[in-house]
């Protein structure tokens, strides 16, 4: 019986202290932080894990400067500090970076901006490195572009994708025994006394339409774009409700070999950025105001984006939508009061998570978040268990693996035949899989094909494709190439097929025919 289909019969075997609905960023969270905390927890997502909004941002992992321009000087101080946290606890995967701020005669003061900048770094408690002044000539030799100078600061990013970072969590809550399975969704909770005083929540397997029911204790609602959709299914009332920005990046080859993000002034006022993807570049992003979580990438939004990387940056020849190798789209949930209705700058709007409990049905819904809060989700779920009643242990419950020392001198031992290959992968190896990272290197040792790159120049191995088979729950193909890795992301697919084939047929055995060729006709056309 395969990972999954195993945890799905195991979802109704037993009453479960909490079930959680959603498996983004603030769902993988309160699975870890439960999980280790000693309590029987589930968690269920319709897609896969991090499919839709923790899919989809800009990779950073910063307390928000912008925040200070609407005055959330709470939010910032509480961003900083989880920052903080996050590049000490997670070294490998969380790093600071430089932003190269580009400024023009439309843009904020230089000198203004800078201040700000000193305010934002006296905010982390001068955890980062210090800001500094740019003159126009840092700038013009750095982008091409003319300026009045700018300023260079620090926060920080995850050199692989959001969804990988949140993955990390459910790996965590897998390993303190949590059942966490993707692709089953919730067709309604309902709390029942007659039998005791427990959650009821019919499931459905989406990949087989088979339903189950599962018994907890609590329901937590994370279920991110669609926590509104939840609550009314399962007559849940609060007294916040979700409004939705959708933001659209567009990846094209790199821009510069500068390793910071080249950060700007879009046309509308916000920050917008260039950010470093190995050997490519993440630009945007949009934010603009729609009335449903489902979106989608408009000619507007690319034309927009390329628009203001043309102008701010003087590149050899201008970017166009034959250059865009892939798009990420998704909608930001935003926390608001049901009755207020918003008005004036939409990008004022704040971006600080809510929690919702409902004490005496034992029901909390998660509103808004972000990566970089993702550590004070789970700990605040913690402290809400422990007001239901609940025994908590304190053990910590995030963070790198230790061992990263003994894996990295273990690499260099491997075999001449696998050295090659692993040794520029060693340290990618490590940030992704933790521990579990010496696992491949036994496959490789085992088998030293498998050091060989699964995409020619991705740097991702055969031996990830066979790991992500066994350990990873991957039941799509976009569920390897867009979340475990970012192979889609960074690639053109549709010129590898001999290769895409291989990586099927490895992912799903004799179902990977049909599973490639449901992945390429779910593909948008390609640009001309």
């Amino acid at each position: 019986m395969n990972q999954r289909k195993l945890q799905i019969s195991q979802l109704t075997s037993a009453k479960k202290d909490v079930l959680i609905i959603g498996g983004g960023i603030n769902g993988a969270s309160c699975a870890a932080s439960l999980a280790a905390a000693g309590m029987k927890v589930a968690l269920i997502e319709r897609g896969d894990f991090a499919s839709e909004t923790s899919q989809s941002s800009s990779n950073l992992v910063w307390g928000g400067i912008k925040y200070l321009q609407s005055g959330c000087v709470r939010l910032v101080a509480e961003l900083c500090r989880s920052r903080n946290d996050l590049i000490r606890s997670y070294p490998s995967s969380v790093r600071e970076i430089r932003y190269f701020t580009t400024l023009q005669k439309t843009s904020p003061s230089r000198l203004l901006f800078y201040v700000g900048t000193w305010v934002y770094w006296l905010f982390g408690r001068g955890f980062t490195v210090m800001p500094k002044l740019l003159s126009a000539r840092d700038v013009k030799e750095a982008t091409g572009a003319e300026s009045v100078g700018g300023v260079e600061y620090s926060d920080a990013y995850l050199p692989d994708n959001d969804a990988r970072f949140t993955f990390q969590f459910i790996r965590t809550a897998w390993h303190h025994g949590a059942l966490a399975v993707n692709y089953v969704e919730s067709l309604g909770s309902r709390r029942e006394t007659n039998d005791g005083d427990h959650w009821v929540t019919t499931l459905r397997d989406v990949r087989s339409g088979t339903e189950h029911v599962v018994k907890s204790d609590m329901v937590i609602n994370a279920a991110g774009p669609m926590v509104d959709e939840m609550n009314e299914v399962n007559g849940v009332e609060t007294s916040s409700r979700i409004v939705f920005s959708k933001g659209v990046h567009l990846i094209v080859p790199q821009l510069t070999e500068l390793k910071k993000i080249m950060t700007f002034f879009a046309d509308d006022g916000r920050l917008f950025f260039a950010i470093p993807m190995g050997a490519r570049t993440c630009i945007g992003t949009t934010d603009t105001a729609q009335e449903h979580w489902v979106s989608e990438v408009t000619e507007d939004d690319v034309q927009f984006i390329l628009d203001n990387i043309n102008a701010q940056m003087t590149l050899p020849q201008p970017l166009t939508k034959g250059d865009v190798i892939a798009t990420r789209c998704g909608v930001r949930p935003l926390a608001v009061k049901k009755g207020v209705k918003h008005q004036g700058d939409w990008m004022k709007l704040s971006r600080k998570h809510v929690n919702e409990i409902n004490g005496e049905k034992k029901y909390i819904s998660i509103y808004g978040g972000k990566l970089t809060d993702c550590v004070n989700v789970g700990n605040e779920m913690r402290a809400i268990c422990e007001q239901f009643g609940h025994q908590v242990n304190k053990q910590k419950w995030y963070g790198e693996d230790l061992g990263k020392d003994a894996f990295l001198t273990e690499a260099k031992y491997l075999n001449k035949e696998c050295l090659d290959g692993i040794d520029n992968s060693a340290e990618r190896l490590w940030r992704r899989y933790g521990n579990e990272a010496n696992v491949l290197l036994a496959m490789i040792n085992d088998e030293p094909s498998l050091v060989e790159e699964a995409i020619t120049g991705s740097g991702v191995l055969r031996a990830e494709v066979s790991y992500a088979a066994e350990h990873e729950m991957v039941v799509t193909m976009e569920d390897f190439l867009r979340r475990r890795t970012n192979l889609s992301l960074c690639h053109r697919l549709s010129e590898a097929n001999e290769e895409m084939s291989k990586i099927a047929e490895t992912l799903f055995g004799d179902e990977g025919g049909d599973r490639l060729r449901e992945y390429q006709q779910a593909q948008p056309t390609t640009n001309e």
